[in-house]
């Protein structure tokens, strides 16, 4: 089974040169991840290779969402991986990410969140990003982290009034993540927590691509 070497996960400077990565009244110099949650199978997508691979403009889809996760103002990006986790390794730019194995993947969405979180456990907060919404921005990813207010436990994007990502998650929230289980990903911390929110609807689009016709739609969205 794959499975890259844990522990290599290296930190780098932001986008703003390693200045401090701040928002509100957050504290004066943190260090913040992004994690990329892509380790899902992607059944609905059909048949044809691991949906992270599907080409958008001449790019896997994967390789979209880590360009603008390495180009926002985070100190590291993190890429979790679960089904054909090698072959996408193989294909992918990884555009300075490390990417961590996700064994337990067929355990749902919550999985490969609470594995993210342990090998960030020593950063002050963690933006989560979904592999398969490429028109998510560094621009909205900077936003949500301007955003942060002192005392929140998480601040996520909004497009028209309604909750999306990226998210940002406070290291408090680190423990009860580490017990989640099943489907439910975050949204029930979330959903009881002190959660800020900030429109990015001018700055990126919540599309997910689950299938070939989404992907479609991607195309048309970044075609000039």
């Amino acid at each position: 089974m794959w499975n890259p070497r844990r522990g290599r996960i290296s930190e780098r400077s932001g986008r703003a040169g390693g200045e401090p990565v701040s928002g509100g009244g957050a504290a004066a110099r943190e260090r913040v991840a992004c994690l990329v949650l892509a380790a899902g199978a992607g059944r609905r997508f059909g048949p044809g290779g691991p949906k992270q691979l599907a080409l958008l403009r001449g790019r896997p889809l994967l390789e979209h969402v880590l360009a603008q996760a390495s180009g926002s103002a985070v100190d590291r990006v993190v890429v979790v991986l679960g089904a054909g986790g090698e072959a996408i390794l193989d294909r992918l730019d990884l555009h300075g990410a490390a990417p961590l194995a996700c064994g337990s993947w067929r355990e749902g969405m919550s999985a490969p969140l609470r594995e993210g979180i342990e090998a960030v456990a020593d950063c002050d907060a963690a933006v989560v990003m979904l592999g398969d919404q490429p028109l998510v921005t560094a621009a909205a990813v900077d936003r949500v982290l301007a955003a942060r207010k002192s005392g929140s436990d998480a601040t996520r994007a909004s497009y028209g009034g309604r909750p999306g990502h990226p998210v940002v998650l406070e290291r408090r929230l680190f423990p009860a993540i580490g017990g989640l289980a099943g489907d439910a990903g975050a949204r029930s911390l979330l959903g009881s927590g002190r959660v800020g929110t900030v429109p990015c609807d001018d700055v990126a689009d919540p599309l997910d691509v689950d299938t070939p016709a989404d992907l479609r739609r991607a195309e048309q969205a970044l075609t000039p």
